[in-house]
């Protein structure tokens, strides 16, 4: 082929709507009773990112503990902020990310599950999206038998009613634009459902996220994951999804009790007989429809404002 005739080819765009950001980040490491062992991995943290060409700043969030975790983080030179009392996980991130004065946040855990060395792979994935997920769907992923089917659950129904795929919901290690958590910060919950929430969020309103497969350590200490979360996590789930996209839980919703009610009509029809629970059924299915529609136009002009 002569030189002057080349194959076109497409342009990748890749600037988010939010504009280009300097290399700087604010890592927020919320922890609560994480005394014992929150040392190394602040260390092994601030070894990794000094490796980078980026700007940090490290900052622990003490969320009321009971021991030595804001003294133990103080003697290794990071920013501690505390909480006089423990008010979440979710409250202890937006307390970090408030105090934070990057414009990239990286937020992971102080109980060593997430590896430090995964956070390059993360910051090269910043420049071409607003928020870049740590996927815990590397070669080790030492997460407990009795969490996975649980979180298997709540990823496929999260990714169905999002309309696309979901890695992983709910992944502590994350980078994410400090004006993308701000926008959503009034959803955001004080619990362990702000990072499902954020995600949410994202996909819901089309923000350019990217999943990384990551290793997940065995965690160092309890847990602070109770059984009763899974089932606050399907509650924010369809909370989540009924403000920014009502249709997807009103419609399906409706859709099987208009099925069951002309099923019942059906059944009747060949008895010679029209039952109550028939027309009863089909019309709380218009009602199901009626209200998701009055929904969609109410989370419509929310988002407009």
């Amino acid at each position: 082929m002569p030189e002057t005739e080349r194959v076109p080819r497409a342009i990748e765009f890749e600037e988010s709507s939010y504009g280009e950001l300097p290399n700087e980040v604010s890592v927020v490491i919320p922890a609560y009773n994480e005394g014992a062992h929150i040392v190394p991995g602040l260390e092994e943290a601030r070894r990794v990112l000094a490796s980078t060409e980026w700007e940090y700043e490290i900052i622990v969030v003490d969320d009321g503990s009971a021991d030595n975790t804001a003294q133990a983080a103080l003697e290794t030179g990071v920013r501690v902020v505390q909480h006089r009392r423990n008010r979440g996980y979710g409250s202890a991130l937006k307390t970090g990310i408030a105090a934070s004065k990057y414009g990239w946040i990286l937020i992971t855990d102080a109980d060593g599950t997430y590896p430090a060395e995964s956070i390059p792979a993360l910051l090269e994935r910043a420049a071409m999206n607003d928020m870049v997920v740590g996927a815990r769907t590397g070669r080790s992923v030492r997460m407990p038998l009795l969490r996975r089917p649980p979180k298997w659950f709540l990823r496929k129904l999260a990714g169905y009613l999002a309309g696309q795929s979901l890695p992983d919901l709910n992944s502590g290690l994350r980078l994410m634009r400090k004006s993308m958590v701000e926008q959503y910060e009034h959803l955001l919950p004080p619990g362990f459902s702000f990072t499902t929430t954020i995600t949410l969020a994202a996909v819901c309103n089309g923000h350019d996220l990217e999943y990384v497969s990551i290793d997940y350590h065995a965690r160092l200490g309890q847990s602070k994951i109770r059984p009763y979360h899974a089932f606050e996590f399907t509650l924010l789930i369809l909370r989540t999804i009924v403000f920014f996209n009502p249709l997807k839980v009103f419609i399906p919703l409706g859709a099987v009790v208009m099925v069951a009610g002309l099923a019942k009509f059906a059944y009747d029809v060949t008895l010679n007989n029209l039952s109550e629970s028939a027309i009863f059924a089909m019309l709380t299915a218009l009602l199901f429809w009626a209200v998701g529609l009055l929904a969609d136009q109410n989370s419509r002009i929310a988002m407009n404002r």
